[in-house]
């Protein structure tokens, strides 16, 4: 609240078309909460702190978005998607069939190596894993789930899709996730993650994560490009560290360029889906 006892958050929005601001926000929240779904959602709180709007302001959404359906409160009094979310979800899936063009191509990945494959796409300044496909080998990496969302950098997904951009595009994105990268994974400094993404960028465009995210969980991925070029979706393979040496690195590499080279024509209906949801 200001001295006078006004809502910050509503003279903001005497500036800017009421119905407008109140949609941007809205979906804004829906992003955020669904990016945390797996860790059981959010508080008003969180959300608050999140997105820096007042608590009464996203109350007002939040009740909104959970009497249409959009969203469910938990008895924990988080925020996790409702039934109406997802039936969104599960048409826009059927109509740009992003993860049935991939599915296969994960499948053939993890049956090959016998490691759990993923598929990943950007959300703006993050990748989401959007699938995850088991191997065969008894010993399996855990960190990588569907629905897991991370700076870009972060995991061998997520620096496959920065190298995959420009030197200018990889440093301002980076730029904007230094205080999440901080709080989160404070091993990975900006300086260090633009190093390695120039290193992925050197060996053409693969990227590994040698266990920095979890240790002796390591991974190896590639950037898949859309229509336009702009790298939108990420192929992965993570296995225990002993499976990943350097032979088997460039076997797993030459993998990844087969499956992305199928891909890369099917992705040419994908670019709606991949950076400003």
């Amino acid at each position: 609240m200001r001295n006078d006892g006004s809502d910050p958050d509503t003279a903001v929005g005497r500036r800017h078309p009421t119905g407008t601001q109140s949609v941007r926000r809205a979906l804004s929240l829906l992003s955020l909460i669904a990016g945390h779904e797996r860790a059981g959602g959010l508080s008003l709180a969180e959300l608050s702190s999140e997105t820096g709007l007042s608590k009464p302001t996203v109350h007002r959404l939040l009740a909104e978005l959970v009497s249409s359906g959009y969203l469910e409160q938990s008895e924990h009094r988080r925020y996790r998607l409702g039934t109406e979310a997802y039936l969104v979800s599960s048409a826009a899936e059927g109509r740009h069939g992003l993860r049935q063009q991939a599915l296969a191509s994960v499948v053939r990945l993890a049956q090959i190596s016998e490691d759990a494959a993923f598929i990943s796409v950007r959300r703006g300044t993050h990748v989401v894993c959007l699938h995850r496909e088991e191997g065969t080998w008894p010993i399996r990496s855990h960190v990588l789930q569907a629905g897991d969302r991370y700076p870009l950098g972060v995991g061998a997904h997520g620096m496959a899709l920065l190298a995959a951009m420009s030197p200018q595009e990889a440093s301002a994105v980076t730029a904007a996730n230094a205080a999440e990268l901080a709080q989160n994974f404070p091993h990975h400094t900006p300086d260090w993650i633009l190093e390695q993404a120039e290193l992925a960028r050197r060996r053409g465009g693969v990227a590994v994560n040698e266990g920095t995210v979890v240790p002796e969980s390591w991974a190896i991925g590639i950037a898949v490009p859309d229509a336009s070029g702009t790298p939108s979706m990420a192929l992965s393979i993570a296995a225990i560290s002993s499976r990943m040496g350097p032979d088997r690195q460039s076997r797993l590499a030459l993998l990844l360029r087969e499956e992305a080279a199928r891909l890369a024509p099917a992705s040419r209906g994908t670019a709606a889906l991949d950076q400003h949801v």
